[in-house]
């Protein structure tokens, strides 16, 4: 018999199982899809538990959003295959991901909404642009 525990409790699993299975199926364009995606939403509940004054869900959500930028999106940056013609291209994004990391510091240490609001646009206009690239390599 299920309880509301285990039920909730299978549905955590399921959930995990269903991310797994999206990131084992995902091509790479779709996998740093994920990670924008991801650090956005973190930033959002940073947002929210900022505005609400909840100082310790703030920087987990900030930790969180800075792991995915330093540990996700610029650990995927990849100089040799981008070749001699990306490589300027891949020194600046990664020091705009650095720039990005900074900011979410200052966002954690100061409550500084802006500077919170400033690591949001720059990785979605970055996302943006590789969503558009991801629908070109399709289309």
């Amino acid at each position: 018999m299920y309880t509301p525990h285990n039920m909730r409790t299978g549905a955590g699993a399921y959930a995990r199982l269903g991310v797994e299975t999206s990131v084992m199926s995902a091509s790479p364009h779709q996998l740093i899809t994920m990670l924008f995606d991801g650090a956005k939403t973190a930033i959002g509940m940073a947002r929210h538990h900022m505005a609400a004054g909840e100082t310790q869900a703030k920087g987990n959500a900030i930790s969180k959003a800075i792991g995915i930028v330093d540990n996700g999106l610029k650990a995927a940056l990849d100089a040799d295959a981008a070749g001699e013609a990306g490589a300027e291209l891949v020194g600046n994004l990664s020091a705009l991901y650095d720039y990005v990391v900074q900011q979410l510091f200052r966002a954690n240490l100061h409550n500084d909404v802006r500077a919170l609001d400033e690591a949001d646009r720059l990785l979605e206009n970055i996302a943006s642009a590789w969503r558009e690239i991801d629908d070109r390599a399709r289309g």
